[in-house]
């Protein structure tokens, strides 16, 4: 890993929203970055910015082959990849029930699969050259979870499980794994994502889920760049930081929420396990 001078980055959903402002800021202090997107020529605005400091790759993060040969592009074409930031995902808004099987998938594949494979590739080389960092983009939505947007908080979840065990598993190598979990950023995510097929049944979920959004003050995008770049210079980087104001609140209501709930039936529990010996 590079400790001092320019770091090699490898960044997915690099064109628009939080992925792109990180890239300006990546690029704009001197380090190297494989900017990724489905269009590579989403990408010619950062090329045409900063010239050789960025190598465009255009793949779809849920296509594992295409994914080993990106990162084997960049490894080739810079010498090793320092930080892998996993941004890209879509957002699929709607319930359980009105999802496609499609939908269902598609959104595992993407925002869960697309950082599986992306991780998986950049290990072995992070691990030969002593160290690396991965930040997984996570939400505030990979700690609670709201009616309307199920199938996306499943996604995240997911990725947070994955993320803490891989953190302990690389820590002897010198990799650090950090999930960032945004709030809310008017990045064009939920517009820019599939949306399930509305059904009547589940009119009083998306009413809630839009008074819901209205609770929320968005965040400056820009604001963000600073900070994914103090997370891959820090020394000892959280396994997870919130960006944005008024999620530490709500995470810690969810946590007492939970705790109430298994003490409440702490005695079916215990029940539960029978009389075995030092129950």
């Amino acid at each position: 890993m590079t400790e001092q001078g320019p770091k090699t980055w490898f960044l997915t959903g690099a064109s628009r929203g939080l992925g792109a402002s990180w890239a300006r800021a990546v690029l704009g202090r001197g380090d190297r970055l494989a900017a990724t997107a489905r269009d590579a020529a989403s990408l010619k605005p950062l090329v045409d910015a900063y010239g050789d400091q960025v190598l465009p790759l255009g793949f779809d993060v849920a296509d594992a082959t295409a994914v080993r040969e990106a990162v084997a592009a960049a490894e080739a074409h810079f010498g090793g990849i320092d930080v892998l930031v996993n941004n890209a995902g879509h957002m699929l808004v709607g319930a359980v029930e009105e999802a496609t099987d499609e939908q269902v998938r598609e959104q595992m594949e993407t925002n869960y699969f697309g950082a599986m494979w992306t991780t998986r590739a950049v290990l072995p080389g992070m691990r030969a050259r002593g160290g690396g960092r991965i930040l997984q983009v996570s939400s505030l939505g990979g700690v609670v979870a709201y009616p309307a947007l199920g199938l996306y908080h499943a996604s995240k979840w997911a990725l947070e499980a994955v993320s803490q065990s891989l953190a302990a598993e690389v820590a002897p190598y010198n990799i650090k794994v950090t999930l960032i979990e945004p709030i809310v950023f008017q990045t064009g995510l939920a517009a820019n994502s599939p949306q399930t097929r509305p059904d009547d049944a589940y009119a009083h979920i998306r009413e809630a889920h839009d008074d819901r959004a209205t609770h929320f003050v968005p965040g400056d995008i820009e604001a963000t760049g600073q900070a994914v770049l103090e997370l891959a210079d820090a020394e000892e980087p959280p396994l997870r930081v919130l960006f944005g104001t008024g999620g530490l609140d709500l995470v810690r209501a969810e946590y007492a929420r939970r705790l109430e709930g298994w003490e409440k039936w702490d005695g079916l529990s215990r029940a539960a396990h029978g009389s075995a010996a030092g129950s």
